[in-house]
């Protein structure tokens, strides 16, 4: 049979204090009681076996020392690895990370942060991308500007634009970076894996590839565009899709590294030798990378630091709440590997 914990009242009355007075040391009241008062109700409670209630002690401080971290899918490498960064700030603050996930359904994350608002949560870091629609970021404006009139921090980890302090990955810079590293290898014919073409982080990346592509004199045709969701499977479809598409690419890139590793998987279930027949590359540097053969060329974003940074900031670390709100760049490096060589076929023909 479960053992029944005291409650706050038996605690009082065991004490010879009031029930308010009781709560007021119980639940971390910032009003004062008497030392005296103090060790009285602590030792009732140790004695009778009391557990807190965490609920009434998050509405007597207006806060709680639980810490929100919403990303879109918990199971991709790189919101998992935003996730390590995020608890390594928080555990060392004595903080609870509760973790949603959203699937990249923007209601989701609406409701998810309404009930960490209404748990009192500390703060709160949202990870993921934008999607270009203008009611879907108004809504969540809306919610984030509710949980800091509530006394609550946020910090998003994406594009400028909403009302919290963000970390920015350097998308378009990095993807254009790659372009041209790409080119100096040889590569004149190109196709890209784009993603979602509602989600910013995949349109700044497909911007800023067919940047560097036109920088070195090369065009990205319509047709050699394929776009689908941010995994593996997505990847591996589209990947498919391309090869059908008889582009005559020599180079393929996958504006992040799951898609890439769906890729890969296609190019071999169809024979297609990486880098032999066709070059691969992807975004991110996702740790999976270091068990894959061949190494995949890539875009390296410091994405454990990522999660870091926007915990802190979220804790307020190093920010004046009569500034702007902070802006954090985040750069990216590109990293050649052996997925990538010079050509030496006709690609995807």
């Amino acid at each position: 049979m479960a053992r029944r914990h005291a409650t706050l009242v038996e605690v009082a009355r065991h004490s010879g204090v009031s029930l308010a007075t009781a709560s007021r040391v119980l639940n971390g009241s910032s009003r004062q009681v008497s030392q005296a008062l103090r060790d009285r109700v602590l030792a009732s409670a140790r004695e009778l076996g009391y557990v807190p209630n965490a609920s009434a002690q998050a509405l007597a401080r207006n806060s709680s020392t639980l810490f929100g971290l919403i990303v879109h899918d918990i199971t991709d490498p790189y919101f998992s690895s935003i996730a390590a960064g995020v608890s390594r700030v928080t555990e060392q603050a004595g903080l609870v990370v509760v973790l949603g996930m959203t699937n990249r359904e923007p209601d989701r994350e609406l409701s998810l942060l309404a009930t960490l608002r209404a748990h009192r949560a500390r703060a709160v870091v949202i990870a993921g991308s934008r999607t270009a629609s203008e009611t879907d970021i108004q809504r969540l404006t809306a919610e984030i500007d509710a949980f800091v009139d509530q006394g609550g921090r946020v910090a998003c980890i994406s594009q400028p634009g909403l009302p919290a302090d963000t970390v920015v990955p350097e998308n378009q810079p990095g993807a254009e970076a790659l372009a041209t590293a790409l080119a100096e290898q040889g590569h004149r014919r190109f196709a890209v894996l784009a993603g979602p073409p509602d989600l910013l982080t995949a349109s700044q990346r497909l911007a800023g590839f067919r940047t560097g592509l036109a920088t070195a004199g090369i065009e990205l045709p319509d047709s050699a565009v394929v776009h689908g969701d941010f995994t593996r499977e997505a990847g591996y479809q589209a990947a498919l899709e391309l090869i059908e598409r008889r582009t005559g690419a020599t180079c393929v890139f996958a504006v992040n590294d799951v898609m890439a590793l769906g890729a890969l998987g296609a190019f071999r279930e169809r024979g297609l030798d990486v880098p032999g027949d066709v070059s691969l590359s992807g975004f991110g540097d996702i740790p999976p990378l270091r068990y894959i053969t061949p190494a995949l060329t890539t875009v390296r974003l410091p994405i454990e630091e990522l999660g870091e940074r926007a915990a802190l900031l979220a804790l307020g670390e190093g920010t004046d709440t009569g500034t702007e709100r902070q802006i954090v760049r985040i750069g990216a490096e590109v990293v050649l590997r052996a997925s990538t060589a010079a050509p030496t076929g006709p690609g995807l023909a």
